[in-house]
């Protein structure tokens, strides 16, 4: 029987828990009614929920939960899924070494021995603390993806994608994102028939490709370069026509080449990069939160042509303007990002 280790301690989600256990219990039953994959051989799925020292853990919202014994590398699984940690504090939480670096001594043992490791939201944390996301593809939560970028600079972070897959670890997005991770281990494990049946069954929508659409740009810059904090400050004052690079650079009295650099050490991408996703934020919240055609919208945000914004907007969120205002015109609060490009434009 194909074994699933969930490992689990204290300040976790509740449903970090519940809900993967919910999916591979519905893989069950309906296997056991015969939808399992033609050919492919059907063992039903067994499940353990484990913590460092066997003990109950208590939830990020209170919860007590119990568990089915002590986490031990050594011990056989098909699969180990690491909960993830929700917490505002990162750095107190990667301190407790106690936990994450006994758990990624036990999380290097299983990796070597075969299993497929998967963890979804801020849980890459552990994985990357471990060392197994080096030289490898991730996601993580989309807040956290500066933060992640700058602490592990040799993982090929992949922050808008939903989930990553590379030498048997897997990696989702934010949150819920645990549903389609659950999903993707059912296919692994039985076949895409089994899991496309489950997540219809359960209304899991599996077609979500991006986490770009669900993304706000935080309105802190989230760092301690004051150079670096002033180009930014300068780009978000001037959002639809921007300083060049090397203008930029001669005010803030550095040479272009460092401004590069040290935006890429403080933010994790380039600074076209960062404008590009800061226009895209401003366009979303336009889309959102006003009745303006896209063409005026693009204007707006710094793109005089409307394929070219169309082009970009959809690979950055994996949705046209006209699919995000459908699908997000009541769901984004705040104006400050709408209200600098009104000013901008009076």
């Amino acid at each position: 029987m194909p074994t699933i280790r969930i490992w689990v301690y204290d300040g976790v989600l509740a449903s970090g828990i519940s809900t993967p256990v919910d999916v591979f219990m519905a893989a069950n039953v309906y296997a056991s009614r015969g939808l399992a994959d033609p050919g492919r051989p059907f063992e039903p799925y067994t499940w353990r929920v484990e913590s460092m020292d066997g003990r109950p853990v208590r939830t990020a919202s209170g919860q007590v939960v119990p568990v089915d014994g002590k986490i031990d590398g050594r011990a056989r699984a098909d699969v180990v899924v690491v909960t993830a940690p929700f917490v505002g504090d990162m750095d107190a939480f990667i301190a407790r070494r106690d936990l994450v670096g006994d758990l990624a001594h036990h999380l290097r043992r299983r990796h070597r021995a075969g299993s497929l490791i998967a963890t979804f939201c801020t849980g890459a944390y552990i994985l990357a603390e471990a060392g197994l996301l080096d030289g490898r593809v991730a996601t993580t939560h989309w807040a956290r993806s500066s933060d992640f970028a700058r602490r592990y600079p040799k993982v090929e972070l992949r922050a808008r994608e939903i989930l990553t897959e590379q030498e048997n670890i897997l990696c989702s997005g934010a949150v819920t994102s645990f549903l389609d991770l659950a999903v993707r281990l059912v296919e692994k494990l039985s076949g895409p028939r089994l899991a496309d049946i489950t997540a219809r069954s359960l209304l899991i929508d599996t077609g979500r490709s991006s986490q770009a659409a669900y993304a706000v740009r935080l309105q802190a810059h989230g760092h301690a370069d004051p150079v670096v904090a002033r180009a930014q400050r300068a780009m978000e004052e001037a959002l639809a026509d921007p300083p060049r690079l090397s203008d930029l650079a001669a005010r803030l009295a550095v040479s272009e080449r460092t401004l590069h650099r040290r935006f890429r050490q403080a933010v994790g991408e380039s600074p076209l990069a960062w404008l590009q996703d800061l226009r895209i934020e401003a366009a979303k919240q336009l889309l959102a939160s006003s009745d303006l055609g896209y063409e005026s919208v693009g204007e707006r945000v710094g793109y005089a042509d409307p394929s070219a914004f169309r082009l970009l907007f959809k690979r950055r969120t994996g949705l046209t303007p006209r699919e995000y205002r459908r699908q997000f015109s009541r769901a984004l609060p705040g104006r400050r990002v709408i209200d600098q490009v009104h000013a901008d434009h009076d």
